[in-house]
């Protein structure tokens, strides 16, 4: 379905039925509605997954590539779809995004997910933006063709789903000569990442009062762990569930797992 945030911007929403407590999902950078379909699938609740702008079959405005505004569109599709006090659950960048709605908005979340996000901080991780935005530029892809992405996504993750793998393929749009372009220019992805500098999520981090639970797709004992445990010491309620084996993409390659973790904040 297609929902209305602003006068002219309209987001794409995924949607499938179930009984108790609603759950709004947000991807994160670069990224799509359909990862969370796996997860989606196995839990009993009602659910949505959004396609952020520019993202999936989303509108592509001229402005609007940030997380405050992100988080305000979140807004917007709740109160369009009358949502209850859903479980928002977000990863990585869509992570960050959840924070920022959870602790401006905290009378609309009954809970929330963070999956490998929600504490990313990339003026803590960089010396300088210019170190920043050089390491996270993604690189030229236009004019490659699907079917060499998808072998590449394919061999570089072999614990994926046929699905997952499909579903991150259309993070690009597809040409009618087999090649693909990028839905979100480079542009406008690096504003997000500008965003992702310039709005650390610490600060919003006190002001949740929602049950948190964090997912991070690494072990306690990793050396960047321990930005997850002072996150989770910032949340007033909040739980960690880490994942040794995972990769960035918990959804694609755990949905199971995953979606069995987080039916605890809906209970």
């Amino acid at each position: 379905m297609r929902v209305a945030v602003e006068p002219g911007v309209c987001l794409n929403v995924r949607h499938r039925e179930g009984a108790g407590r609603p759950y709004l999902f947000v991807h994160g950078l670069s990224s799509n509605a359909l990862l969370w379909e796996g997860v989606a699938e196995h839990l009993p609740n009602p659910s949505w997954a959004i396609d952020l702008r520019s993202h999936g079959e989303s509108d592509a405005p001229d402005k609007g590539y940030d997380t405050a505004t992100a988080a305000a569109d979140l807004v917007a599709v709740i109160a369009e779809l009358a949502l209850d006090q859903p479980v928002v659950v977000g990863q990585s960048w869509g992570g960050n995004i959840v924070v920022q709605l959870a602790a401006k908005h905290p009378e609309l979340v009954g809970g929330i997910g963070l999956v490998d996000g929600g504490w990313i901080d990339l003026a803590a991780a960089f010396a300088s933006w210019e170190e920043c935005e050089r390491a996270l530029r993604p690189s030229e892809i236009d004019g490659l063709p699907a079917s060499r992405l998808r072998q590449w996504m394919a061999n570089a993750h072999p614990d994926w789903s046929a699905a997952a793998v499909e579903a991150t393929l259309a993070n690009m749009r597809l040409r009618p000569d087999g090649t693909v372009e990028r839905r979100l220019p480079i542009d406008k992805h690096m504003l997000i990442v500008r965003s992702m500098w310039d709005e650390p999520p610490a600060q919003f981090l006190p002001l949740i009062t929602a049950p948190a639970l964090l997912l991070p797709a690494m072990g306690p004992q990793e050396e960047k762990a321990s930005r997850v445990t002072s996150a989770a010491e910032l949340i007033r309620r909040s739980r960690i569930v880490w994942y040794p084996d995972g990769d960035h993409d918990l959804h694609a390659q755990h949905p199971a797992q995953l979606a069995s973790d987080l039916a605890t904040l809906a209970g």
